[in-house]
């Protein structure tokens, strides 16, 4: 009898060695890019490729899905990819992140969902998006996703491997990836695959085995291109196919085992905050965390802060506490930053609707339907509400009422920006290379100006466009800063000066008499409101690093507040031009600040905000 148990144990050992050890094949597709003239074909092809190959058990899609996280570019996506005969898990990108005009949900709505986890042949497969959200800036997994992964991942055994799935490198160039890191590393993690970099490459990231898998598109190539992944005998191996040509080339191939990570002793790197045990000239009286991203700036409503978040909601936090008072569930994400006018607070979500809401209470006022989403952010002005949104609309509306009191229908491009009012007009950019005037009494166009650019990433459309002196100005990814005369439109001056690579972020002084800029050089500058051309009046003795936060740059009181991409916020004399104090409150990237008299408030993309009291 005992003899039989051992042979009976002896054999289910076997049997689970057997099961552990089965191989099998999946595709890696990344980076398809629907919206590129060769897009639809490229994808076309592969799905053909794949659905004649039925050793390939599934499908994984890592980001990048396409061009501009339009609507439309998602739904031929998604109408290319339903005519696989197996199973796919998709991830959004920062191209589908960033520039899209349905704040992402659409791509929710479309491919259900912008996480995934699966068990195959005894392994955890997991993949959560990447951004940049709406807003330009390093990769960030959304604090939501960060959640969710831990939860999936404290439900998982601890001897399962893992394969994890992101669009980004897990390394600095996604700004949380320590996050990320450090959660995979409590359980056996074995494998990370990406995209993003539209090449073959192997990687190793903290010791995890990585993987960038090849765009699918053809680029130079006259066929595109995806990898078919071999798991067997503790190996990954890869092999880029050509489905065209039915060629496979077997590039590289990675050991897969649990790696004890809770054994390392390695240090690895990871975000500093030291300069704030050093932190003087200011202190910080409370933090708060969201469980979401928030992308978007604040506003003051007397003895409470309005926040919006990723979760959909508009809520307040006592300016004294740092304790949520109220909260309203919209029914999509929020990338709009709200306006404050009395007792009314208005945003825009991504649910297409406008909402109005009692400071006091939280209480619905009234919402306002847009055809589409709505992710720009209002400006209220004598009881009227002032908004674009993605359908091609740009609105007025009765802050009280809800009553639509015009509507100028005539917008290229989806709007995202926070609109300037200006001597009776009101002047926004949109993301198809556009920026108007409207008469703000009526909703007539009175001038557009376009950039001339077949590229829409060029587009003057996240800056906050600032006016003086009978001037408005912008500047544009595409490194130009212009100023127009503001009634007619003439363009007094555009320049692209070298070694100030001027980006979204810009802001007024409270003179009027310079208009800050900050370079991906790390610079900020002043740059003279009345001269004829791009003229520097003004520099601040900080010298950052690469920096493309594009929050605008705010004066209050004689300080400047200088937002950066790396989680620091930076307070400058606007005398001197030297820094008083700097504080980071995260490693990601600071919305627009909010400063009333020696009060700052301050919220970073991963949903952490904090109230800074200036000091002596």
């Amino acid at each position: 009898m005992y003899k039989r148990y051992l042979l009976f144990l002896l054999a289910m050992l076997v049997n689970i060695r057997l099961v552990n050890a089965q191989s099998f094949k999946f595709a890696f597709v990344s980076d398809t890019h629907i919206g590129n003239p060769t897009a639809a074909d490229d994808l076309r092809r592969t799905v053909k490729d794949i659905n004649g190959n039925d050793d390939i058990k599934f499908v994984v899609i890592t980001g990048d899905i396409t061009e501009f996280g339009a609507d439309e570019e998602l739904k031929l996506a998604k109408q290319i990819l339903d005519s696989l005969n197996k199973k796919w898990y998709i991830i959004p990108g920062n191209h589908d992140a960033n520039w899209s005009e349905s704040g992402s949900n659409t791509f929710r709505k479309v491919f259900g969902a912008e996480t995934f986890a699966f068990n195959h042949g005894g392994y955890l497969f997991a993949g959560v998006s990447s951004g940049p959200n709406m807003r330009m800036g390093p990769g960030q997994v959304p604090r939501e996703h960060v959640v969710w992964l831990d939860s999936v991942l404290k439900r998982t055994p601890a001897n399962t491997p893992v394969v994890y799935l992101n669009h980004y490198p897990q390394d600095s160039a996604q700004n949380n990836w320590y996050n990320i890191m450090d959660a995979l590393k409590k359980k056996n993690v074995q494998l990370v695959l990406c995209g993003h970099g539209h090449a073959n490459h192997q990687y190793n990231f903290e010791g995890i085995p990585g993987v960038m898998g090849r765009s699918n598109l053809r680029a130079k190539d006259s066929v595109g291109g995806y990898n078919i992944v071999t798991l067997a005998n503790g190996k990954a191996f890869f092999e880029e196919r050509n489905p065209v040509l039915a060629i496979n080339h077997q590039w590289t191939g990675v050991n897969l085992y649990n790696h004890h990570f809770d054994k390392d002793t390695v240090h690895y790197l990871r975000p500093s905050y030291a300069l704030n045990e050093k932190l003087t000239g200011a202190k910080v009286m409370w933090t708060y965390q969201d469980q979401s991203d928030i992308g978007s700036g604040m506003a003051v409503a007397g003895d409470k802060l309005i926040l919006t978040d990723t979760k959909g909601y508009i809520y307040a936090l006592s300016k004294q506490t740092g304790k949520r008072v109220w909260a309203y569930a919209t029914g999509g994400k929020i990338y709009s930053t709200p306006a404050v006018s009395g007792n009314y607070v208005v945003a825009g979500s991504s649910d297409n609707y406008i909402y109005c809401l009692l400071a006091s209470s939280g209480k619905l006022v009234w919402r306002h339907a847009a055809a589409k989403a709505v992710v720009a952010s209002p400006v209220i002005k004598d009881n009227a509400v002032y908004i674009g949104a993605s359908d091609g609309h740009f609105r007025a509306i009765n802050l009280v009422s809800g009553r639509l009191l015009w509507d100028f229908n005539q917008v290229s491009g989806f709007v995202v920006t926070k609109p300037l009012i200006y001597n009776g007009l009101i002047y926004f950019g949109c993301w198809k290379n556009d920026f108007y005037a409207l008469d703000i009494k009526t909703g007539k166009l009175v001038w557009k100006w376009n950039n001339g650019s077949s590229n829409r990433m060029f587009s003057p459309a996240a800056c906050y466009p600032v006016a003086a002196y009978g001037r408005v100005f912008i500047v544009a990814p595409d490194r130009y800063m212009t100023a127009f005369e503001a009634s007619t439109g003439k363009v007094l001056w555009r320049q692209q000066v070298p070694k100030i690579r001027v980006r979204e972020s810009m802001g007024i002084s409270a003179d009027s008499a310079i208009v800050y800029v900050k370079t991906m050089d790390g610079q900020v500058l002043g740059v003279d409101t009345r001269a004829d051309s791009m003229q520097i009046s003004w520099k601040s003795t900080l010298q950052l690093p690469y920096e493309i936060c594009p929050s605008a740059i705010v004066e209050n009181a004689g300080m400047i507040y200088i937002p950066t991409n790396s989680g620091i916020i930076y307070a400058v004399h606007r005398n001197t031009g030297a820094c008083r104090w700097k504080y980071k409150q995260s490693n990601c990237l600071v919305n627009p600040v909010t400063a009333t008299g020696k009060d700052v408030f301050v919220s970073t993309m991963n949903g952490k905000v904090a109230y800074i009291k200036e000091g002596k």
